[in-house]
């Protein structure tokens, strides 16, 4: 944890029990365990928490940029139909409709079909 092993802790708890004494120590222990725990619990609520706002920023960073995407597609959108009008009428529709079936007649008089084979 610390670079300590073992010599180093059975120093440590000798001075422990020589400054506290046999009946304190067993209350230093559950103390500095609790403190412990607590300090953990701690740590993982503030990195929980830090998870969490960076999420919130990721997801509004990308909001913004799908929001951007769309926006530019609706500006495209817009100058291709300002430069662009659609023409045409229905009766241009039914003359266009009418030239089809004149080529297909005639194709299908030569004998071929739409893909020119007999």
């Amino acid at each position: 944890m610390f670079g300590l092993g073992v010599p180093e802790l059975i120093v440590i708890f000798v001075i422990a029990l020589v400054v506290f004494g046999p009946k304190k120590l067993p209350d230093l222990g559950r103390a500095l365990g609790k403190g412990i725990a607590e300090f953990k619990r701690a740590t993982e609520e503030v990195k929980e928490t830090i998870e969490t706002e960076v999420r919130s920023v990721e997801n509004k960073v990308e909001m913004d940029k799908i929001k951007a995407d769309v926006e530019g597609v609706e500006a495209e959108i817009r100058d291709l139909s300002d430069a662009a009008p659609v023409t045409g009428t229905k009766d241009s529709a039914e003359a266009g409709a009418k030239d089809l079936k004149e080529e297909g007649s005639s194709a299908g008089e030569k004998g071929t079909d739409a893909y020119g084979k007999s």
